[in-house]
């Protein structure tokens, strides 16, 4: 029979094996962890490479689902911003500038049309629950009218232009979006209401609506930026 002393050494010896085990095995978790990280944040790098090569481009950008683009100002150049005032922006881009009545603001589970609406685009008004995300939508993907109407709501400018707008002209858009934080509480989308404007910006009761493109235009759509941007009734980060 083993004495006291050699049954205390034993299970010495077992504590430590057990704990050699214990330990080799943590190691081996913890290597490949550290393996699988390596692998997913080269495929985030990858993915986000892709994404910006294909995704933010001349057609507006987008995601295959729906979703928005983040805006990316490139290697577009812009015309330089020649005034801060609105009414003399717009009057030299041969725009025009408009607060129509608010027309409601009741959240309605419906498809809403442009029927729906007095002004087009529509600048206010009953609206679905749902709302779209900032950013940028390649054409046919936006918009549900209703949702878009909720952003306005949220004190969000939605910057939009007709089915027929040049893919170059489109691209200048998403520079002059992503020129103020990377497109800060802004939207840009094709419009598919039958709007009698080449470009237009809206924001909650307020409509700016330039029916020929130039580069004028961007000193108007810049100046309604900054007067009605997070003006909404609600504000939402």
């Amino acid at each position: 029979m083993a004495s006291r002393q050699e049954e205390k050494e034993r299970r010495r010896e077992e504590r430590l094996e057990r704990e050699r085990a214990e330990a080799t095995s943590a190691a081996r978790r913890k290597r490949l962890q550290y393996v699988l990280g390596g692998i997913l944040a080269l495929g985030l790098v990858g993915a986000v490479a892709v994404a910006l090569v294909v995704g933010i481009g001349g057609a507006g950008g987008g995601n295959d689902d729906g979703s928005p683009t983040q805006a990316n100002a490139g290697e577009v150049t812009l015309p330089e911003q020649q005034t801060g005032d609105l009414k003399a922006a717009a009057k030299t881009a041969g725009c025009e500038v408009k607060s129509p009545k608010i027309e409601g603001a009741t959240h309605e589970t419906k498809t809403f049309t442009a029927a729906d609406y007095k002004t087009n685009p529509p600048t206010s008004g009953n609206h679905t629950p749902d709302w779209y995300e900032d950013g940028i939508y390649t054409p046919g993907n936006a918009p549900d009218i209703g949702k878009t109407v909720h952003t306005l709501e949220h004190g969000r400018i939605d910057v939009q232009y007709r089915k027929d707008t040049p893919a170059e002209t489109i691209t200048k858009l998403e520079a002059l979006v992503a020129e103020q934080n990377a497109g800060y509480h802004m939207l840009l989308y094709e419009n598919e209401t039958g709007m009698p404007y080449e470009v237009a910006a809206t924001a909650w009761g307020q409509l700016l609506g330039c029916k020929r493109m130039s580069d004028d235009v961007f000193d108007a759509l810049r100046t309604f930026r900054a007067e009605y941007i997070d003006k909404g009734p609600e504000a939402v980060p």
